[in-house]
């Protein structure tokens, strides 16, 4: 039996509650039992914006996440809030492009991705965290492009459907990132 619990937080306006979906869309899709459970202040961008998501082969109980196998922080705020909280053995991904300093804890696995730096340089500015989600998918094997773009297909509104290919290719990159 499987399950991982998530955390992803950042300010509003970096996608913080679109991976969030993705990762519980995803879930849904290969039939696993899923929460989402967005967090966010009174402004729509610039406040702080944070996900909890559990996808388990089992029922899950509470969506709340106090504890998460994985955090993603897309700003220093958001690390230095919830670092300590990662179950030991997790693993924090962080964009390395807007956090300078390194995870402090060494019992976790700690991934620095220049992930806003990467978007920007590639022609996707605000696709950092589809940058970041694509390093995720890959390192725990779970990068598989049918599922990957079923699940973009499913958070992607029609209005935006054109950018369906772009999301792949950030993700890719972040894949693809060493």
């Amino acid at each position: 039996m499987s399950t991982t619990k998530y955390l992803f937080s950042g300010f509003g306006g970096q996608g913080i509650l679109f991976i969030g979906k993705f990762i519980a869309y995803k879930g849904m899709l290969e039939d696993k039992q899923v929460s989402w459970l967005p967090s966010y202040g009174p402004e729509m961008r610039g406040g702080t914006a944070s996900c909890s998501v559990i996808v388990s082969d089992s029922q899950v109980g509470s969506p709340i996440v106090s504890n998460p196998d994985v955090l993603v922080a897309m700003n220093l705020p958001s690390l230095d809030r919830f670092e300590g909280s990662v179950v030991p053995g997790g693993a924090v991904y962080y964009d390395a492009s807007l956090i300078e300093r390194k995870v402090a804890r060494n019992d976790v696995k700690a991934v620095g991705v220049p992930a806003t730096k990467l978007a920007s340089e590639n022609g996707f500015p605000t696709l950092a965290n589809m940058i970041l989600l694509g390093k995720i998918l890959s390192d725990r094997g779970e990068f598989d492009e049918e599922s990957i773009r079923a699940a973009l297909g499913k958070v992607i509104s029609a209005r935006h459907a054109d950018m369906l290919e772009t999301n792949l290719r950030a993700m890719k990159l972040g894949a693809d990132y060493q």
